[in-house]
């Protein structure tokens, strides 16, 4: 049996290997954000696959934390009714189906990636007013934000935790919050986007905030038993911004605070980052976050090989390898990469559920 290919226990949940699917916009919801057939097959057809754990696309947590009127929600019970099938049969595959949580917000009410335009969408045209930290757009053609004051801050943590209680509803068996790639919760983390000076902005400790209060929320929101998986941007590429060192601390706090896993993204909260692209390139993130903080990590970016991905759990670099584009090229790379690796992995018609 190969590293990659052993169970992962987390909480109450045995994922079957270590192999995730990658959180990624399909921009492709129904009206109001509904998931809908298309979901079901893009991310049930990776379950039947073998990826061992399943995590859906940034899902609002609310309407107007979604980055485009294309996303899915969890903000209703209409939305945890649409999405038992796809959980049920993510599931019945032997899959752990897993929510990404998410706020958008000073990225939201923005164009699908395909659109004709890009930048901001009008309210004529389903757009709205985005929020965040301040009142700076993150780009000239966005929609310019209304800055959260305490009881909007408030409501965003409630907001969470509520999505939170409806993805266990939902039958989802994990969930991650999302706070990466310039979205909400990293906008409050970055000093790049962060330039409040009450107790949400300043240091490093009044900029965690937010981030840590909505750990603690959904940590309360779903119990003891179900897994708590959170995505952050690792390092911002930007001198002046958030770095490795900062997430370190941020790990050991999100531990304390009830998380698991921590998913090691980077990026995202300004657009003149200079990314140093290339295979695994965000690994050594994980890495050092795993070893000097002392917590689960999850790598991701650009991991194509399954030797390269048996590697990087072998070897102690992550706990977890997420797959993004190279499971949207083939679905079934968990089993040619056990085939390759010459591996016998269990895939169990069920997974381990301990409540």
């Amino acid at each position: 049996m190969t590293a990659l290919f052993t169970p992962l226990a987390l909480r109450g949940v045995t994922l079957p290997n270590r192999v995730a699917m990658a959180p990624m916009c399909q921009y492709s919801a129904g009206p109001d954000g509904l998931p809908t057939d298309w979901h079901r097959v893009h991310l049930g057809s990776r379950a039947v696959g073998g990826a061992g754990l399943i995590v859906t696309e940034a899902t609002a947590v609310v309407p107007e934390g979604r980055i485009s009127p294309q996303d899915v929600g969890l903000w209703s019970d209409a939305h945890v009714d649409a999405w038992r099938p796809i959980t049920a049969f993510v599931a019945a595959q032997g899959a752990v189906p897993a929510v990404q949580l998410a706020h958008a917000g000073f990225k939201a009410a923005t164009h699908r990636p395909w659109a004709e335009r890009r930048g901001g969408v009008p309210d004529a045209e389903g757009g709205w007013t985005p929020v965040g930290p301040g009142t700076e757009p993150f780009l000239p053609d966005y929609r310019r934000p209304t800055a959260l004051d305490e009881a909007g801050i408030a409501g965003v943590v409630a907001a969470f935790a509520t999505a939170a209680g409806r993805a266990l509803d939902a039958g989802f068996a994990a969930v991650e919050i999302h706070a990466a790639h310039g979205y909400l919760l990293h906008e409050f983390l970055s000093p790049l986007t962060n330039h409040r000076t009450d107790g949400y902005g300043g240091d490093r400790t009044a900029r965690m905030r937010l981030t840590l209060e909505v750990a603690r929320a959904v940590r309360a929101a779903v119990g003891e038993s179900v897994p708590v998986l959170t995505r952050i941007s690792a390092t911002d590429w930007v001198s002046g911004g958030w770095t490795v060192e900062d997430s370190v601390v941020l790990a050991g706090e999100l531990a304390a605070a009830g998380v698991d896993l921590v998913d090691a993204s980077s990026g995202g909260a300004s657009a003149s980052a200079s990314i140093p692209v290339g295979p695994g390139y965000q690994v050594p993130l994980a890495a050092r976050i795993r070893r000097d903080a002392g917590v689960l990590t999850g790598a991701v970016g650009l991991i194509a090989e399954p030797e390269q991905a048996e590697q990087i759990v072998a070897a102690g670099e992550a706990d977890l390898v997420l797959l993004g584009r190279e499971l949207l090229r083939d679905p079934y790379w968990p089993r040619r990469a056990a085939a390759k690796l010459t591996a016998e992995p269990h895939w169990p018609n069920q997974y381990t559920r301990a409540f």
